[in-house]
């Protein structure tokens, strides 16, 4: 967008509100940004550093981030790429066709953590801050309403770009719909799907409805992953076909598992299959973009306490930021509690209302009384967040059977696209000895989230083996470390994705001999120790008694004592992984952190 005036440093000319913009028509030449704004909500929570805003410790990283983003679309995109349209797209229930479909659709999703929840509503502020479309519609998601607006666009000869790197859109890369991940400036076009999903953008649906999705709770066939299924459609040309033939799999397992499980690769077809005939509540013309009233932006940015972005966009409209007061209804005191769409917290039917409707206005707290009104203003603070996620922690139940062994790379990579999509993986390396210089590596703890945890066995001897000439060999059902490491990697040197664990420097050092660093890191000893430096012990076993109310089984407990004691190599497989001394630490690691990091900030540290 061209500026309106020039830049004059010695006499900043005052930017007014902008008069209404009639609906321009996308045509050829256009160029249409789709933000997948309930995705990209999630990813920049995960992805940023906590922020705290200062006045009250309410945490903004998310909307610091969408804010960032927006304003990189609108005044940091080269000229050749800027948005001629433009539109923030949110899911406004979770209950849509595909629920009827299949009711366990996305019925496993965690609830929001308590600090993302009041983001909710500000982000949406943030976005009718911008004077830009917030689009939801009852009964479809988001990436259904993205899918309409790029074909419509492309029926017209425009060009659209997808703002999110979910891999669920890829299926609507074409050459004139690309997709963009802002966080790493990375353009997402034919080459990067192929590369992702083995199979062109057209074929994304086939694969998918085969291999599933755990994240969203779609079915899939049992057994089979992302590779192995592009090699099926590959071979015979899609989904029905590859099931009307089912019988010619030479492999008895997969052969099995086909013939079993059709109906739900069927099924598990249309729930990935995005919907792009929507009737769409506000027409693509509308989303056409001009300038924001950069007053009322400064307003809102000043009350977040976002300084930077507030002194970047003062210094573009040429206004004096010191003139422009705090929104009021945003900055600290302000209730950030008000009633949220159903999408963002827990599932709810859609209540009827225009999808292109931006949210209620964020309420100011109803004054009841001093005391009433210092308790409700500390609502959302680190500190009752530490209180209220303790209490929660205190009550999460433990599923030993829910934990597994992983043999393959399949199951490896379907757990780590589940760490990309929360942003978190905690890890531990387990080894025969306490010195990870000399340690050979016998496997790593990961998980995901309490009781999605898992193990992977990488150096487990035979039982009934010693040292030199007396090794038995390595156990089978083992991957290779060097296959196993190299499908980690990228995950583990993410900048975007929080590792945690417990004395880390020992998981750290012991994949740095494999020439993996680990990065972006949090370890539960440390904080503690910071936290409380008298404590009696800041063991892990201490630890979760104390914050989980739970007895773990110690170290010792899995590999015995005296004469029979084991070193960990030496413990079967089919014992590591369902131990709790393994994985169920590990889980337990991740909701210590983010309690700790509460505690941390209403401490002050």
């Amino acid at each position: 967008m061209p500026k309106t005036a020039p830049k004059d440093p010695a006499k900043p000319a005052p930017m007014t509100a902008p008069k209404p913009v009639a609906a321009k028509a996308a045509a050829k030449g256009d160029h249409i940004f789709l933000v997948d704004g309930s995705g990209y909500i999630f990813r920049a929570y995960h992805a940023l550093p906590p922020l705290n805003r200062k006045s009250d410790g309410l945490q903004v990283n998310a909307v610091l981030g969408f804010c960032n983003m927006l304003w990189k679309l609108l005044r940091d995109m080269p000229d050749d790429n800027r948005p001629t349209h433009l539109a923030i797209v949110f899911d406004k229930s979770e209950i849509t066709f595909r629920n009827k479909l299949y009711p366990d659709y996305k019925a496993h999703r965690p609830p929001a953590p308590d600090d993302l929840i009041p983001q909710f509503a500000l982000i949406r502020e943030a976005v009718r801050a911008f004077d830009l479309p917030c689009l939801e519609q009852v009964g479809f998601e988001a990436d259904d309403l993205i899918a309409t607006y790029a074909r419509l666009a492309s029926e017209r000869g425009a060009t659209t770009t997808i703002v999110s790197s979910d891999k669920d859109l890829m299926q609507l890369v074409t050459d004139k719909v690309l997709m963009y991940d802002t966080m790493k400036d990375r353009r997402i076009g034919r080459d990067e799907v192929i590369e992702k999903f083995g199979v062109p953008p057209e074929k994304v649906v086939e694969v998918q409805a085969l291999a599933g999705d755990s994240t969203d709770n779609v079915p899939g066939v049992p057994g089979i992953g992302i590779k192995t299924a592009a090699q099926l459609i590959i071979e015979y040309g899609d989904l029905d076909q590859l099931l009307f033939r089912a019988t010619e799999i030479k492999q008895p397992k997969r052969r099995e598992a086909l013939l079993e499980n059709a109906e739900k690769a069927r099924i598990s077809r249309q729930l990935v299959l995005l919907d792009d005939k929507v009737d769409l509540e506000v027409p693509l013309d509308d989303l056409a973009v001009h300038e924001p009233d950069a007053r009322k932006l400064v307003a809102f940015l000043k009350a977040m306490e976002f300084t930077t972005l507030t002194r970047r966009v003062a210094d573009y409209a040429q206004i004096d930021p010191a003139n422009v007061d705090a929104d009021p209804g945003n900055k600290s005191g302000a209730s950030v509690f008000s009633p949220l769409p159903p999408s963002d917290v827990t599932p709810a039917p859609g209540d009827g209302s225009s999808g292109a409707a931006p949210a209620a206005p964020i309420a100011k707290a109803k004054p009841t009384g001093a005391r009433d009104d210092k308790n409700s203003n500390r609502r959302g603070t680190p500190a009752t967040l530490a209180e209220s996620r303790g209490e929660a922690i205190r009550k999460t139940g433990f599923d030993r059977k829910a934990y597994q062994a992983i043999s393959g790379l399949d199951q490896l990579n379907a757990l780590l696209a589940r760490a990309h999509d929360t942003g978190y993986l905690a890890i531990e390396a387990m080894s025969e000895l306490i010195d990870p210089m000399q340690a050979e590596l016998a496997g790593l703890a990961l998980a995901v989230a309490p009781n999605d945890a898992a193990y992977v066995p990488l150096g487990h001897r035979e039982p009934g083996g010693g040292a030199g000439l007396f090794d038995a060999g390595l156990a089978p059902g083992q991957l290779k470390t060097a296959d196993a490491l190299k499908a980690l990697k990228p995950l583990l040197e993410s900048t975007g994705i929080q590792k945690v664990g417990f004395n880390v420097k020992f998981t750290s050092v012991m994949l740095a001999q494999h020439g993996v660093t680990l990065r972006n890191i949090d370890d539960a000893q440390l904080m503690s120790y910071a936290l409380d430096a008298g404590r009696g012990s800041h063991a892990l076993e201490a630890l979760a008694e104390r914050w989980f109310g739970h007895a773990v089984v110690s170290y010792g407990g899995l590999v015995g004592s005296g004469k029979g004691k084991l070193t960990f190599d030496q413990v079967t497989i089919a014992k590591a992984p369902l131990d709790h001394s393994v994985t169920i630490q590990k889980s337990s690691t991740a909701p210590i952190i983010r309690n700790m990091r509460d505690a941390f900030t209403s401490a002050g540290r």
